[in-house]
């Protein structure tokens, strides 16, 4: 019985990993494939593996005012909001983890309730134009700086440390303040990378906002710019037409992408390992 068992034990784990061996490759293969076609020397062929490589894509495209501006544009935004998301979602977050905040229950529920609806695109525009935030990046900064998902994360996490730790620095003569950055933020590096980096994801692939909040082209984010060189529309002003003598077309799309992507992808298996435990810490409680 217990070698039947054993049988369909392995039987099963087999079926598992073929599986997620076949999900991998679907995964993996149109990375690959960009990846090769940005490396395809002019002249030949797109394949998965080309025969021979080259790098005058990436040059090319590196040589170009526009994306290099497009791209400072997309690591002023990442950097600039990552910052001011964290600060507005510490500062929230910790005072709704605390027993004692007055209402806490009714706030935790009035921002649950934005969670659920919403006023929807023409509201927010109206009110953003009102503010005068049009053509600024304070638009793209200050619209969702606070997601109420990762703010409830961040709180249930920070409920889950010990509260002795608090009490012992209170007795010690600590503020709140002084709590929240001296023992609170030390011990919650896993949900601050993990929460980054959600921040920094959706900042970094922001589209459809700069579309919206921006008219000026020599504003727009590296997202905006990559679909104007994926669609050919004023792919002129990013791509030189001399460059086409060097790299084929489907090179230089290519390696726009591979370059788009390319930031995330090297932070991400640094920040990997918090990865796991920064979010199943914050999703315990409810």
């Amino acid at each position: 019985m217990t070698r039947i068992r054993r049988r369909g034990d392995a039987a099963f784990d087999r079926s598992v990993n073929a599986f997620l061996i076949t999900v991998l490759l679907v995964t993996l293969l149109p990375l690959v494939y960009v990846v090769s076609v940005s490396l395809t020397p002019l002249g030949e062929t797109n394949t998965l593996l080309p025969l021979r490589v080259s790098l005058n894509a990436y040059a090319e495209l590196l040589k170009q005012p526009a994306l290099l501006r497009a791209l400072g544009v997309s690591v002023f935004l990442t950097v600039t909001g990552v910052l001011l998301s964290m600060l507005l979602t510490v500062a929230t977050a910790y005072p709704l983890s605390r027993a004692d905040l007055p209402g806490r229950k009714f706030l935790t529920g009035m921002i649950l309730f934005t969670f659920l609806f919403n006023a929807g695109l023409i509201p927010l525009y109206l009110v953003v134009r009102d503010l005068h935030l049009v053509d600024t990046y304070w638009a793209l900064l200050l619209h969702g700086a606070v997601s109420v998902y990762n703010l409830l994360v961040m709180k249930n996490f920070f409920q889950n440390l010990p509260e002795s730790l608090e009490e012992a620095a209170k007795i010690d003569g600590a503020n709140d303040l002084q709590v929240l950055w001296h023992i609170v933020l030390p011990l919650s590096k896993p949900i601050l990378l993990t929460v980054g980096l959600f921040y920094a994801v959706t900042q970094w692939n922001s589209f459809f906002e700069p579309l919206l909040y921006l008219s000026d082209s020599k504003m727009m984010p590296l997202p905006v710019v990559l679909r104007d060189i994926l669609t050919g529309l004023n792919s002129a002003d990013y791509v030189d037409a001399a460059a086409t003598t060097t790299a084929p077309p489907d090179a230089l799309k290519m390696a726009a992408v591979v370059l788009t992507t390319l930031p995330m992808l090297l932070v991400y298996p640094w920040i990997q390992r918090y990865f796991t435990s920064g979010t199943l810490s914050g999703g315990v409680k409810g």
